[in-house]
């Protein structure tokens, strides 16, 4: 650390301040700590600087002394970042340092300084309200067609222009697919990952393909357009089906692109020749597993092919019986669950399905990500008119989040390729992934 870092004795806010976090991290922080009453401390040299505006994100973080309490704080703006974001969040670690320990985890010296820190900065008080922009109390079971409905459209509906702002024209909500590692823009490479998964499910002309999760129509257009296939996409967000229903339109496909507003639950029009299910799996949960598996089964023809493409955790899963929460669960995704490669894969095939290919995209939806962090701020001032700062921060800290979890492995993606057998047993596949390369 730089020889100008304020000594942590100094009696100024921003020094204890630091010293608490610096406490419950173990270690110095390379940030520079600012306080409202204009104390600084830190490296001089640091490349970020949170400044606390007022005590009362303060008491934000100590009663949820958490990554959800630093959430609120920023969200709310009673905590600012001045600096890039990934330096912050890049650093050795400083969030999974400060924002996943809590007090529980030190010693009862460790406890006593950091409670005297925050005695002395006049942190007690009564727990702030959530910011407006964290979502309430969510009614009925969990993944039942109302409650999802209720959380998808928290996630989804905050605005098509502001997921234009940083998704850019392609309007592709999830992991694009670069086929050069240094170069190539976002839209051709959410073009590649739609021609991937077309090429994948095998799809030709006269086919009928179910896009489940259809987002604002991408993948539907591409597939009809592409492949000359007859496509019917399904959302429960109202926002993205009045936008994707205009898209076909406008791009002249509305004689083969039918999309609803509707839970796949509730499709019943099958077979289908192909289905595709592109970053909406996140929303089913374990528990609801099995029925997402045999209902897309039963909506299949035989010899037809399913593609699953989700986020996915990359260890067993482990459930709490009260787990602590998080920011993204009240902010981003209520609800949502990243399930491991063999729970997608096992309950495939107790569907009935053969698996026939796994494709890790890991450092694709890093870059991607990565991509959408570098939109988001070179149009801020019209994201934070469009919806506000509030929410524009949600975004910025959670995609900046998401860019380092997949690049340093904490998460994954995977493109998962299903074959519903025919009575003969012939699936039709290639011999080798050469037919699926994208130039």
């Amino acid at each position: 650390m730089s020889a100008t870092r304020t000594e942590p004795g100094s009696r100024t806010a921003a020094a204890r301040l630091l010293s608490a976090f610096e406490t419950i991290a173990g270690g110095q922080l390379p940030v520079r700590v600012r306080c409202w009453d204009g104390s600084v401390a830190g490296s001089a040299d640091a490349e970020v600087t949170v400044a606390f505006r007022n005590r009362r994100a303060l008491r934000r973080i100590l009663w949820s002394p958490n990554e959800l309490g630093l959430g609120r704080s920023y969200v709310a703006g009673d905590m600012e970042i001045d600096g890039d974001i990934f330096a912050l969040l890049d650093g050795p670690e400083v969030i999974e340092r400060v924002a996943r320990r809590d007090l529980r985890t030190l010693d009862r010296a460790g406890i006593r300084r950091v409670v005297s820190s925050f005695l002395r900065l006049g942190a007690v008080g009564p727990p702030p309200a959530p910011p407006a922009e964290e979502i309430g109390r969510r009614r009925g079971s969990k993944h039942s067609k109302a409650r999802d409905a209720a959380v998808v459209s928290h996630h989804y509906d905050v605005g098509n222009d502001f997921y234009r702002l940083f998704l850019g024209p392609s309007m592709v909500y999830s992991c694009a697919y670069w086929t050069d590692r240094d170069s190539g823009t976002l839209e051709q490479a959410q073009w590649a990952k739609l021609e991937l998964i077309c090429r994948k499910l095998e799809l030709a002309p006269g086919m009928r393909l179910l896009d489940v999760g259809c987002g604002w129509g991408s993948m539907a257009i591409h597939a009809a357009r592409e492949h000359g296939v007859s496509v019917v996409g399904v959302t429960i967000s109202r926002q993205q089906c009045e936008l994707a229903t205009a898209r076909v339109a406008e791009a002249g496909l509305s004689d083969r692109v039918q999309i609803r507003l509707q839970d796949y639950r509730d499709v019943d029009d099958g077979p289908y020749d192909a289905i595709s299910s592109i970053g909406m799996s996140e929303h089913v949960g374990d528990s609801r597993l099995d029925e997402y598996a045999n209902r897309l089964t039963s909506l299949l023809r035989p010899g037809g092919r399913l593609l699953n493409h989700a986020i996915a955790s990359v260890a067993p899963l482990v459930t709490e019986k009260h787990p602590k929460p998080t920011f993204v669960d009240r902010y981003i995704f209520p609800d949502g669950e990243l399930l491991p490669l063999s729970h997608v894969a096992g309950a495939l095939e107790r569907a009935g399905l053969e698996v026939r290919d796994s494709e890790a995209l890991r450092e694709h939806y890093a870059r991607t990500l990565r991509q959408w962090v570098e939109n988001l701020r070179r149009d801020w001032d019209e994201a934070v008119r469009l919806v506000g700062a509030a929410r524009a921060r949600t975004w910025l800290l959670y995609l900046a989040a998401s860019a380092l979890s997949f690049e340093r492995g904490r998460i994954t993606i995977h493109q998962v390729l299903a074959v519903r057998a025919g009575a003969t047993g012939v699936s039709g596949m290639p011999l080798t992934r050469r037919e699926w390369l994208v130039d």
